[in-house]
């Protein structure tokens, strides 16, 4: 038992099962299913966090109803013959010492889109819409109430056949259970419907099929939102009532409480809350459902230290704590915290880029800071070098440290340049944006990893061919990063213009009225428009496509869109940056080509992105050794590729 751990250490009983401690694995979507079953990457994947402590693994939702698809690529269990890939992850996770429960899923009227591309006919209490997926249900039968209750026990039947521990009924996030839970979604008048008693009858026959249906041995929890975080969801009244009266009898294991909801804009970016919004705001409800339930509970949101959570068990707010992204970034957190190395774990900053932001895109889960996330099978491994060499970095951003740190791990003699004072390249610039200070938390973990593996630093020190030529390495890992775009513009030496890194940089001079040209639609010009906005300029945000922030995923850009409208910030979209005047600026619409003329401006921001920094490598022709380019000297992108760029590099040399 960890000293420092004393609570999540001590082994939990739920059900029929005993967990080895405190620390769960929650439930999210991967995009790592093959053909809708549990394959060798998704397997890996959750068999990595077994493998680092977790003593519970939830898998994501797995679909019961074949027609009813929320996500093409989710898991499913509608058949007989997708038992034996489930017994494989059953067999994995066991042999981990860890047990693992499947979520049992059916979105109701959250439906988007069958894979075909036509519109579903979804299914929901009632005749109501929800404002996020714009689909107008249809309402239940009771024969259809009847039919999905049997496919979640069929469903529950078929995974304890196959030797998975328990199911997860997934209540939260606007789904199916919580609809019919919930007055504003349900306006039913027959028995599933009206009173609190009547909405909850759907979900108490539901639990108690699936408790017919399978052993007392097999375990079922719920999870369930303890609020939706909008006027149209259910609240934690309501849900705390529901829990109240479903813990009594054996129908229900344990309770895993959440937030927000798929359902509304505003409320989904509760579900995964970003950097430098609140952190584990779920605890500030738990303890009152810890306190009124007799079974277990256990809880998840951002929650991201471990000293955090052992203060949360330790309290008494929950009996178990689940960390998704804590654990994507770092699958070791648990067994690093237990055996006392809480300085070698790789903090999750919260940036949302890879794991949720991947999932928006349609691409499997994996995490800037972590490549090796989601790709188990093809990346987990490092080889010992042999024989080692003598390997040069040049720059000391995410790219060069992390080339820099595998390379050294693997027994490579490995030098970094950084020409300035300071490690992290462009993620110095990163957090100075509101809401962004955690993602310096990515340069201190890289310096970790460095250190760890014995690289020698060398900061204030430009490379040039001349030093290469002194110091002979075997191989030079080009990452001189990039720098600012600055983009031609009509009339330019009339106006008053600077790009996003002077601002960031305290180097520009603003005036009040400020207009940010944003072709980039990222974090640049949203974290810039609230900075400026907040410092007191009026601040109109020109982007060149269809929304701010459309290269987010969208509940950061809603969650963000709804800040700026609280500074009265004005949004334009549709805008190409044409030409500056001295006190005007000239923008062509992208869909009709018109005239846009924006007056009364003291500052034009433009946010461009950026180009590569190639001097060294065009100097590097004659160089007689091994030369890689990574990062945005290579291409100008982001901290995601940058980082995979300098893993697969110090991987392979």
């Amino acid at each position: 038992m960890s000293a420092a751990f004393t609570h999540l250490s001590t082994p939990l009983r739920i059900g029929a099962i005993e967990l080895k401690n405190r620390m769960f694995f929650p439930g999210h979507g991967t995009g790592l299913p093959d053909n809708n079953v549990p394959g060798d990457r998704h397997i890996a994947y959750l068999t990595a966090r077994a493998r680092g402590g977790a003593a519970l693994i939830v898998t994501e939702i797995a679909q019961v109803e074949e027609r009813a698809i929320y996500s093409a690529q989710a898991l499913r269990i509608v058949g007989d013959h997708q038992i034996p890939a489930y017994q494989q992850l059953a067999d994995a996770i066991h042999a981990e010492g860890s047990h693992v429960v499947v979520q049992l899923f059916h979105a109701g009227r959250e439906m988007h889109v069958q894979p075909d591309g036509r519109r579903p006919v979804a299914w929901a209490p009632s005749e109501l819409p929800t404002d996020a997926n714009h689909v107008m249900p249809r309402p239940m039968s009771v024969d259809n109430i009847r039919a999905v209750i049997r496919e979640f026990a069929q469903a529950a039947q078929r995974l304890q056949q196959a030797g998975i521990d328990g199911v997860e009924i997934v209540a939260t996030h606007g789904f199916l259970p919580s609809q019919f839970l919930n007055p504003e979604a349900n306006h039913r008048t027959d028995d599933y419907g009206g009173s609190a008693s009547n909405r909850l009858r759907f979900l108490r026959e539901l639990l108690s099929a699936v408790r017919s249906a399978t052993s007392r041995a097999f375990v079922i929890g719920l999870r369930i939102c303890a609020d939706e975080g909008h006027a149209g969801g259910l609240t934690e009244d309501v849900a705390k009532s529901a829990c109240i009266a479903l813990d009594q009898g054996n129908d229900v294991d344990y309770f895993s409480l959440t937030l927000g909801t798929v359902a509304a804009h505003g409320a989904a970016v509760d579900m995964i809350a970003p950097m430098g919004g609140d952190h584990a705001r779920i605890e500030q409800r738990s303890g009152a459902f810890r306190t009124a339930l007799s079974k277990p509970v256990l809880i998840a949101g951002r929650i991201h230290q471990m000293t955090h959570a052992e203060s949360i068990v330790a309290r008494g707010d929950a009996d178990m704590v689940g960390m998704a992204r804590a654990q994507v970034c770092d699958p070791e957190i648990v067994s690093k915290a237990f055996d006392l190395r809480s300085d070698d774990i790789r903090a999750c900053i919260g940036c949302n880029q890879a794991c949720i932001g991947h999932r928006h895109s349609g691409a499997p889960i994996s995490c800037i800071q972590n490549p090796v996330t989601g790709r188990e099978l093809t990346l987990g491994k490092l080889s010992r070098a042999n024989p080692p060499r003598r390997v040069l970095v040049a720059g000391g951003g995410p790219a060069g440290m992390k080339a820099a740190a595998i390379a050294a791990t693997r027994g490579h003699h490995v030098t970094l340049y950084e020409q300035s004072t300071k490690l992290g390249g462009q993620a110095r610039l990163a957090e100075r944006l509101p809401g962004r200070s955690e993602f310096g938390g990515l340069i201190s973990n890289l310096e970790r990893e460095m250190a760890n593996a014995g690289v020698h630093v060398v900061m204030d020190q430009q490379v040039d061919h001349a030093l290469i030529s002194e110091h002979t390495p075997d191989v030079v890992i080009v990452a001189t990063g990039g720098a600012p775009f600055r983009p031609t513009v009509e009339g330019q030496k009339d106006g008053h213009v600077v790009d996003a890194w002077a601002v960031l940089n305290g180097e520009a001079n603003m005036g009040s009225k400020v207009i940010i040209a944003d072709w980039a639609s990222d974090w640049t010009g949203l974290g810039l428009a609230e900075m400026l906005a907040r410092n007191g300029c009026g601040v109109r945000l020109v982007v060149n496509g269809r929304m701010a922030g459309e290269q987010l995923h969208a509940y950061l850009r809603d969650h963000w869109a709804g800040k700026l409208h609280t500074l009265g910030v004005q949004v334009i979209p549709y805008a190409k940056l044409f030409g500056v005047g001295e006190d005007a600026v000239y923008f062509q619409h992208i869909a009709n080509g018109e005239a846009m003329v924006m007056e009364n401006v003291d500052t034009l921001v433009t946010v461009s992105g950026q180009v590569g920094v190639r001097d060294l490598e065009q100097t590097l022709c004659d160089f007689a050794g091994e030369v890689h380019v990574i990062g945005d000297c290579q291409a100008a992108r982001t901290a995601e590729e940058a980082i995979l760029e300098g893993y697969e590099v110090g991987a392979t040399i």
